[in-house]
């Protein structure tokens, strides 16, 4: 069986995939996108002399190093292979829904998924009046992950001047009420829309929680709610592999967002599964079952 894996090349987790892969089906490729070339008169996709649509299957573990919109024109490349009838986990347009932060939210609020409160906006004024409304305010660039290029605003004095230096890099601001945490976020995962498991970042007095804020994993058991809130906030984007953002909050769980690909590392250090095992075993029985 050839399946490959999209991701980057010496990132810990698309190399312990590909690792893993070739270990369970002798044949190893790892897909940098910056090296993949599509002919769509010739309706062919091909990588270093690899025709990717004579694959059985790819997994898309990372679409590029650093979220950017750039990344949903390779998606789009993948969608073309996925439309071809190749076997693709998760699809390109799943992974399209949740990658930009704003269409994730909006899908989640459309599903009335508890969030915290958010404001979107391309006005300065607006997004002060917002500040004033919240107290203070995390600003999100749409595409970003472990807390890359986020802000905390606070009401007051320089307030303005921040804001306006955020829009200078974000025209379009995206911003959410600041959310006190009980030192620690859950990362609940899911395989095939099925609970696997529970992680949490665990913070060190950063406002965030995150691995780059010195955050740590460490293992945990959702709430029933919490757990309840996750299940249907993945449910709404079809990923095979997915871990959802949860905070429990004084007044119920509070998702922050649904993840495109997953944490392998938070897994396998608080929750000591192998993660990438156990989606290779997913992947090569859908593929089989085809």
């Amino acid at each position: 069986m050839k399946i490959g894996v999209v991701g980057t090349r010496g990132g810990w987790s698309s190399e312990l995939l590909a690792d893993t892969v070739a270990a369970k089906t002798g044949f190893r490729l790892l897909v940098d996108m910056e090296q993949v070339c599509m002919d769509l008169d010739a309706g062919k996709v091909w990588t270093e002399g690899v025709d990717l649509g004579g694959l059985d299957g790819l997994i898309i573990k990372k679409i590029g190093a650093r979220y950017s919109p750039d990344l949903l024109d390779r998606l789009e490349v993948l969608r073309f292979l996925a439309q071809r009838g190749l076997p693709i986990f998760s699809s390109p347009m799943s992974i399209m829904r949740v990658l930009d932060r704003l269409s994730c939210t909006v899908t989640l609020r459309l599903g009335d998924i508890p969030m915290p409160p958010t404001t979107i906006t391309e006005s300065v004024d607006e997004a002060l009046g917002a500040v004033q409304r919240y107290g203070a305010a995390v600003f999100k660039p749409l595409f970003t992950s472990k807390a890359r290029g986020m802000t905390v605003i606070e009401h007051g004095a320089g307030a303005r001047l921040a804001i306006e230096a955020f829009h200078a890099e974000n025209p379009i601001m995206y911003m959410q009420r600041k959310i006190e945490l009980p030192g620690q976020d859950l990362g609940i995962v899911f395989l095939g829309g099925k609970y696997l498991t529970t992680y949490a970042r665990c913070g060190t007095g950063a406002w965030n929680t995150t691995t780059e804020s010195g955050g740590k994993y460490a293992p945990a058991t959702p709430s029933p709610e919490a757990l309840r809130t996750a299940e249907q906030a993945q449910a709404l984007f079809d990923l095979d592999f997915t871990c959802v953002d949860v905070v429990e909050a004084a007044t119920g769980p509070v998702v922050f967002e649904v993840s495109a690909f997953g944490g392998f590392r938070g897994i396998q250090d608080a929750c000591g599964l192998d993660a990438a095992a156990m989606y290779t075993d997913y992947v090569m029985e859908k593929i089989r079952e085809r």
